[in-house]
């Protein structure tokens, strides 16, 4: 699509209003809402706005910034108001001067995905897999979240209100143009996954955007709450956004397929596989990054620890799913340690260039750990086998970020920079925050 083509859809859907949106550096949906009298003149010239109040964005002496529109990201909100039919563009941001601002996430990853296609003839293709929970309003501030649902893992219900507004979600999905898969019911109480077809990086990060609105907006219109929060409440399962990834080629050929080797992965694949585990540990701080991150890896939860791969065991950092004969194309990846509060620009361009440091450095996968249960090793016996962890913390996780050289290569020097700092803030706003353990273990005791 084009901008006539924008320009005449928008006419035939009777839209009012259209979202220009983007992402601040977190990954959070910023938006410009214009009459759509004046789409022309934003296509034309795009439209200025103040990149010195957007997180992780430009000094209030350089802040003027502009947006152009990207025409093949139009939707229709299926939830606005008929009278007053709101549409959706994804925008680039560009600076004074007219060039590409390199702060903008999705510009990143856009410009990664170019060279991989310019120089290799390659394209990456993820399919992620974002879970969510459903809670009830519980008071003014929520501070303690009540599941809508007491389902399980897959469990049915006629009569279960939550799958109802889960299939809500799904038709808004549809109409929003993502090809979905699958929904069903995650393992703890309140908890979901809709799945969609996998998609060439750029459009499946801005699908993952898309899908986090979606469900917010229809929750909200249901009176509830939908949160991608990775680890909302104690004792039960957090939430993650395994990412099943691999590479093809402009003919249309995975090129992580080979029919001969017993996982049905080529060399390129492990070499790509060598490299995701090479930086999990400096990765981490992008896929999984807020403070409430990493009380979703920890052992017994089903999120991954320890620092494999196998085709069978689910507590591995990276999983080979099992395809049908002679289904070549399905071959893939599923990395596990992501979860849906990552910026999916950011996150998506880090896996990239992990694999790719391993392809190109011919780097070599550890064997696999199908037929181990690492949680029931000791310390001793993990470090014999090599077996390293994730962080612990947000703060173990951006030092290992910052001590990684290859970080700077995905993060260009203005989002490297930008990205720490966010993550500073993050954690000495934690730091210096008092807490209802702290106060129900300390208050009368001390």
């Amino acid at each position: 699509m084009d901008g006539m083509d924008l320009l005449k859809q928008v006419k035939e859907d009777n839209i009012r209003f259209v979202s220009l949106q983007f992402t601040d550096i977190n990954g959070v949906v910023k938006s410009l809402d214009v009459p759509v009298d004046r789409l022309q003149e934003v296509l034309d010239d795009g439209i200025w706005f103040d990149g010195s109040s957007v997180e992780g964005f430009a000094r209030i002496q350089e802040s003027d910034m502009y947006l152009r529109i990207d025409p093949d990201t139009y939707a229709i909100f299926p939830w606005s108001d008929p009278e007053n039919r709101r549409g959706r563009v994804l925008c680039d941001i560009y600076t004074q001067d007219g060039t590409p601002f390199d702060g903008d996430p999705r510009g990143c990853l856009k410009s990664a995905l170019r060279k991989l296609k310019e120089e290799r003839g390659w394209t990456l293709n993820i399919g992620p897999e974002p879970e969510f929970f459903l809670f009830l309003r519980n008071g003014k501030e929520n501070i303690h979240p009540v599941p809508y649902d007491v389902g399980g893992y897959f469990d049915f219900s006629a009569n279960d209100q939550a799958v109802i507004v889960r299939n809500e979600i799904i038709a808004a999905l549809k109409q929003m143009g993502l090809n979905v898969e699958v929904g069903h019911h995650e393992v703890a109480l309140g908890q979901h996954e809709i799945d969609f077809r996998f998609d060439d990086a750029l459009k499946t990060a801005d699908n993952v955007l898309t899908f986090k609105s979606t469900v917010k907006a229809i929750a909200a219109k249901n009176g509830l709450i939908a949160s991608f929060m990775p680890k909302p409440i104690f004792g039960i399962n957090g939430s993650g956004m395994h990412c099943h990834q691999s590479i093809f080629n402009l003919a249309g050929d995975n090129l992580f397929y080979d029919p001969n080797d017993q996982d049905n992965l080529s060399v390129m694949a492990y070499h790509y596989l060598a490299g995701l585990l090479k930086h999990a540990r400096g990765m981490s701080a992008v896929l999984a990054p807020t403070i409430n991150s990493y009380k979703r890896l920890v052992p017994g939860y089903e999120a991954p620890v320890y620092i494999g791969w196998a085709q069978v065991n689910r507590s591995a950092l990276v999983r080979i799913p099992r395809v049908v004969k002679g289904k070549g194309n399905a071959v893939r990846m599923e990395l596990r340690c992501p979860d849906p509060s990552a910026n999916p620009y950011l996150a998506f361009n880090a896996m990239l260039h992990a694999g790719l440091e391993g392809i190109d450095q011919n780097l070599q996968h550890p064997a696999s750990l199908n037929n181990i249960n690492v949680y029931e090793l000791s310390e001793e016996e993990r470090q014999h086998l090599g077996i390293r962890t994730l962080p612990a913390s947000l703060s173990e996780a951006l030092r290992e970020f910052q001590g990684d050289p290859l970080m700077h290569t995905v993060l260009n020097d203005s989002l490297y920079d930008k990205f720490v700092v966010s993550r500073k803030v993050e954690i000495e706003a934690y730091r210096l925050h008092v807490s209802d353990w702290e106060i129900s273990r300390y208050l009368e005791t001390l």
